[in-house]
């Protein structure tokens, strides 16, 4: 699979907000740390949202993804602290 300049920006731009709204909820900050558990909680929430059956349904495919990388990243803190 490729992926052309565009996606990889809009994929981290993605990462980013998600990680942002992820630290809302959970605290923490910093833009690397924003990127790097929005990107990771990407794949996280794709995984458990598709494992699941669920879809979100919010009538923008851009917002659904911002909210599932964010419940992602999310989960992601949560586990890591967990272990921590």
């Amino acid at each position: 699979m490729t992926m052309n300049t565009q996606q990889l920006i809009i994929m981290a731009v993605v990462g980013i907000i998600a990680g942002w709204l992820a630290s809302l909820v959970v605290g923490g900050g910093g833009i690397l740390r924003y990127l790097i558990t929005g990107l990771i909680g990407a794949f996280v929430g794709g995984f458990v949202f598709n494992a699941a059956g669920w879809k979100l349904n919010l009538g923008n495919e851009w917002l659904e993804q911002i909210v599932i990388a964010a419940i992602g990243a999310i989960i992601i803190v949560i586990l890591a602290r967990l272990i921590a």
